[in-house]
């Protein structure tokens, strides 16, 4: 196997997607696992330990959801979630619980396959194995390379990738950019669905904002994008 690539497990109760998703992803150079179901899922990641989750939302059971939720509890592991194409909610509620990406089906096996190189290829990025300088803007504090943060002494409750943005608007304040721009800058895709930043941009001004209706350090731009304002010259 190409240490490139990886261990991904797919989660499906539908035999017929399993056995594509499969095949594509081993086309790719992929070691895959499968499971039929949300707890055959949570077992096989037990023992397996894989390096990426592919997760179908709508299964009987314990839905895709629930089973990220309960992996967010242990582990950052990497989800890409399959949802079909109406399911709006439930693609904005696995962003919000720590999802990765997501693809709608009926979808691409090949899409598919760049979508899980492209967020393990993210995810593989190396981090500062040390704190480096601290990022400050009045009562909000963060360690990059301890992955730490506070916000008035209190420790902030931050997905991974929640962290990386909020890392990335400090080291750039006053500077616009637009979704696409920070789908590639934070995420590392040069595609994807710009929502993923809108609501992760919501969750982070629901943690740091005293109100994040009337936002103050994640602010809207009309027509571009996102611009952070220190609160503190």
């Amino acid at each position: 196997m190409d240490e490139q690539s990886g261990r991904v497990l797919v989660v499906d109760d539908d035999e017929t997607v399993r056995d594509v998703v499969r095949r594509y992803l081993e086309i790719a150079g992929f070691t895959v696992d499968v499971a039929g179901d949300g707890a055959e899922g949570l077992s096989r990641f037990a023992v397996s330990r894989p390096d990426l989750v592919v997760l179908d939302v709508m299964m009987p059971g314990l839905d895709g959801l629930e089973v990220c939720r309960r992996l967010r509890e242990s582990s950052q592991v990497p989800v890409v979630l399959l949802t079909a194409l109406g399911e709006e909610e439930n693609r904005i509620a696995g962003l919000q619980l720590g999802a990765d990406d997501y693809v709608t089906k009926p979808f691409s096996p090949r899409e598919l396959a760049l979508r899980v190189s492209s967020v393990l290829r993210r995810a593989r990025m190396p981090r500062p194995e040390r704190a480096e300088t601290e990022l400050v803007d009045g009562g909000l504090r963060l360690l990059p390379g301890a992955r730490h943060a506070t916000l008035d002494g209190a420790e902030l409750p931050l997905t991974a990738r929640e962290f990386d943005l909020l890392a990335f608007f400090l080291t750039h304040p006053g500077t616009a950019f637009s979704r696409t721009d920070l789908l590639e800058k934070v995420w590392g895709w040069d595609f994807g669905d710009q929502s993923t930043v809108t609501v992760h941009v919501r969750r982070l001004r629901e943690k740091i904002e005293p109100d994040p209706a009337s936002p103050r350090r994640v602010v809207t731009v009309w027509g571009v994008g996102y611009r952070y304002d220190r609160t503190q010259p």
